[in-house]
């Protein structure tokens, strides 16, 4: 409305001052036009009643002082030139000696004149010539003085100043009159608009809260309003259908969630118990085949074989309460202990002989969990081997270090590597590969460390080897 307000006042202000401006030309020229049938009424009176002949050698003596008379009379100046466009006489004297309007026409003007197409019903012939000068506009008329038998023997020139000043001050009153009426609509569209805005605005803005307000996670209500407009009754009907589609929605997503939540919770058993049950079949294949109860180490053997078991069975038990419970796998049991010992008693159950244990220092001392300790080097330990192709010499190497106050475990092998497309989605729960053998292994590895606010990084050269590095802090 404001805007609308605006651009109709600059077109009918556009529109008055073209107005005006048409008004002062055509005052203007009907003007010059009166006066200049007016100058040539009292000349033919002076030819009448001359005693001279009228002829064009003549003029100077019949208008010797009759043409300032007729300058008085007509408050206005004029100048008569022979048919050559010499001056003959002037109602007023030259402002310079070599002034060329009072003493010769040019050429222009006198082919101008002679070749007029228009004739005036009263003047005949006429040329008008108009200019600028010192800020303004003149015009300058040249008509033919005819004798009584209508035959031209001279030229009469009248300029003409125009003086706009009244006309200017007019339009400019009308102007701020206009401007002043203007302001005052545009006030009142203004008060309008606002009052046509609010009233729109205020059912928009209930339904805005409501969209913003609104989450698939929980339930949204639905828009009612008193006799709303039409256009904004089908906006508000459309949100009610959203929500209900939302609803729907939710419900069937919650449903969706639940079942990806127990087939995940599914697979993490089932990879949490494969762990330690491989490697304890493996164990006990080795113990039936090398135990000799005759040795004389056989008892220690046998306790260090129990052990083992006892330990792995010990992380079946935990993953068992844990499922049961719907608690974190496992719940965490932080105890104070020293990982060389905890790291070099999970390296037992694998027997490959590949694999190498390094640590420069006898005891690091550090709170973690020792059962969700062991997980990470056997999960670690297990994708190192199967990223070893059948036919390369396999090596791995487990390395146990302090560094300022983290302690680090590093599990580094000579296998395929990772593929540089493949890096990003490594620690995935749902990533796996079976040239690397890397699967839901490393996701749940990298939860257990995040939950000690610790790390785990890697490089890799494919095909050549992979480094995984786990950081924790000691205390």
């Amino acid at each position: 409305m404001i805007l609308l307000v605006i651009i109709a006042s600059i077109f009918f202000a556009g529109l008055t001052i073209y107005q005006y401006r048409e008004q002062n030309v055509d005052y203007h020229k009907d003007r010059l036009e009166r006066k200049e049938e007016q100058v040539q009424a009292h000349i033919n009176y002076v030819l009448e009643e001359t005693t001279y002949e009228v002829k064009t050698e003549n003029l100077k003596f019949i208008f010797k002082d009759d043409i300032y008379d007729i300058a008085d009379i007509q408050n206005l100046n004029f100048n008569i030139f022979d048919l050559q466009g010499n001056l003959i006489k002037s109602s007023r004297p030259p402002v310079y000696e070599d002034d060329s309007i009072f003493v010769k026409l040019s050429p222009v003007v006198l082919k101008n004149l002679r070749e007029s197409s228009g004739s005036h019903p009263t003047l005949g012939k006429r040329y008008v010539e108009k200019k600028s000068a010192a800020g303004g506009r003149y015009q300058s008329s040249y008509s033919y003085i005819l004798d009584k038998r209508f035959k031209p023997i001279g030229i009469l020139n009248i300029p003409y100043f125009e003086d706009n000043s009244f006309s200017n001050y007019e339009l400019k009153e009308f102007l701020m009159r206009q401007g002043g009426g203007i302001l005052i609509i545009l006030a009142l569209a203004v008060f309008l608009a606002y009052l046509i805005s609010s009233y729109i605005t205020r059912s928009l803005k209930t339904i805005i809260k409501k969209l913003d307000e609104t989450r698939l996670s929980k339930k949204n209500e639905k828009i009612y309003l008193e006799d709303p407009s039409e256009e904004i009754g089908a906006l508000v009907d459309a949100y009610n259908s959203m929500i209900d589609e939302l609803d729907e929605s939710a419900a069937l997503l919650a449903k969706s969630e639940r079942e990806q939540a127990w087939r995940e919770m599914a697979r993490q058993v089932a990879h949490e118990i494969k762990n330690p049950l491989t490697p304890m079949r493996l164990s006990l294949q080795s113990f039936q085949m090398r135990f000799d109860p005759k040795a004389p180490d056989a008892r220690e053997k046998l306790q260090q074989f129990a052990d083992t078991l006892i330990q792995q069975i010990d992380t079946l038990s935990n993953i068992a309460s844990a499922f049961s419970n719907f608690a974190d796998m496992p719940a965490q049991q932080n105890e104070t202990l020293n990982v060389v010992k905890v790291v070099r008693l999970a390296l037992d159950i694998f027997h490959e002989d590949y694999i190498t244990f390094v640590s420069d220092e006898e005891e690091i001392i550090a709170k973690l969990d020792r059962t969700q300790l062991i997980r990470i080097v056997t999960n670690l330990l297990k994708n190192a081997i199967q990223a070893i192709p059948e036919d390369r010499d396999p090596k791995v190497v487990v390395s146990v270090f302090s560094q300022e106050n983290k302690v680090k475990i590093s599990v580094a092998d000579n296998g395929m590597g990772i593929e540089e497309d493949m890096k990003e989605l490594i620690f995935e729960p749902k990533f796996t590969t079976k040239t690397s053998g890397m699967g839901l292994g490393l996701g749940m590895v990298k939860n257990i460390v995040e939950t000690y606010q610790g790390s785990i990084t890697f490089t890799s050269v494919p095909q050549k080897g992979s480094v995984f590095t786990v950081s924790f802090p000691k205390v």
